[in-house]
């Protein structure tokens, strides 16, 4: 089978009140998996401002992109799928209320979670929890397979 060339994807942790946002995109909720806002880099636009598109298209929320803390590689070997994420910390620019919504019809479930809520809760990566609430260092989680 052929491996199609790698998409490159931003994704943003936003912690509000040490709540993690996390989104499930498939369509139907066929699927049980999260994940972190984001979504696919457009040429000609920073990461920065790929990702700040990107959330507000998914949640509806503004954000300020802090820095990268973890580069995650996966793939799914049965369709040929390879995927590089990288990870932002980010803050919501407006915090008094906060309210999910989904404008571009990406989105069907959002849930803050805590970091042991986030353990309970199939996502990707794998490493997610260490790295945003461990070490501060910027980490790479190895090519992992995706499971749809």
């Amino acid at each position: 089978m052929r491996v199609a060339r790698p998409r490159l994807a931003v994704r943003a942790a936003i912690l509000h009140r040490d709540r993690l946002l996390m989104v499930n995109a498939y369509p139907g909720e066929r699927s049980d998996l999260w994940c972190l806002p984001g979504g696919g880099v457009e040429p000609g636009q920073s990461l920065p401002e790929n990702l700040m598109r990107e959330v507000a298209e998914e949640t509806g929320l503004l954000i300020s992109v802090g820095a990268p803390f973890l580069v995650n590689e996966f793939h799914d070997p049965a369709r040929g799928f390879h995927q590089v994420d990288l990870l932002f910390r980010a803050t919501l620019i407006a915090t008094d209320e906060v309210s999910l919504a989904d404008p571009e019809g990406v989105v069907n479930r959002f849930r803050w979670v805590t970091q042991v809520e986030l353990g309970a809760l199939r996502h990707k990566p794998d490493s997610l929890a260490a790295a945003i609430w461990g070490d501060a260092a910027a980490h790479y989680d190895p090519l992992e397979t995706i499971v749809p």
